[in-house]
């Protein structure tokens, strides 16, 4: 123990990592996200009204790159948000897919193939948590299928709504599409050579801590 200006501490003891932030900008708009998705099924099942709850769904993709970009500028990044921010994603495409599907707003095949490769990732991530993985940061090409497929849902849905330009909300719609699912599963491939390496890692930090 070593005192400093009449406070005890660890010998060991430094500043606090600013990445151990709860509280941050990002992190409140990321819960705002999650607060508002029974919004929008309210919106599509309660008032039946398409094109607002398209234009919610596409807030609150649109948000996913509000938050990213304060938490990278506004030195903001957080443990905290690393995890959250990813769990919001899933379940923006699970309950936007799913609601979309039983809406019939968009083609069986496409909502199927966008939840498959979400199921594999939270599974994967689940079970590499579970293994003590080292976490694996998102890539480029995850970041861009994700940016495509949230443009594309609420396309899907307001194509279906009131709108005078529902054909062009159509055409746009399959327009992100078709590179949002091409990306998102190259990164699904480029998922398991990541995977093994980060629990290598966190088998290797592991090991590296009880022996220290």
């Amino acid at each position: 123990m070593t005192e400093v200006a009449g406070v005890q501490r660890e010998a060991g003891d430094g500043p606090a990592d600013p990445e151990d932030r709860l509280l941050t900008v990002p992190n409140v708009i990321t819960v705002v996200r999650l607060l508002c998705l029974p919004v929008f099924l309210w919106l599509l099942f309660g008032r039946e009204d398409r094109v607002m709850a398209a234009i919610v769904l596409g807030a609150l993709g649109a948000t996913d790159w509000v938050d990213g970009y304060i938490a990278r500028h506004w030195n903001q990044v957080s443990k905290a948000g690393k995890v959250l921010d990813p769990v919001a994603d899933r379940l923006l495409f699970f309950v936007g897919g799913i609601g979309i599907i039983v809406d019939g707003s968009i083609p069986t095949w496409v909502a199927v193939a966008v939840l498959v490769r979400e199921v594999a990732v939270s599974v994967a991530t689940i079970a590499l948590a579970l293994a003590g993985a080292a976490r694996i940061d998102v890539t480029w090409w995850g970041k861009a299928g994700t940016f495509c497929i949230m443009f594309a849902l609420p396309l899907f849905l307001a194509s279906e709504g009131n709108l005078f330009w529902a054909d062009q909300a159509r055409i746009l719609a399959w327009s992100f599409t078709g590179p949002g699912l091409v990306f998102g599963y190259i990164a699904l491939a480029l998922y398991w050579p990541l995977a093994v390496r980060a629990l290598h890692d966190g088998r290797r930090g592991r090991a590296t801590a009880a022996g220290g």
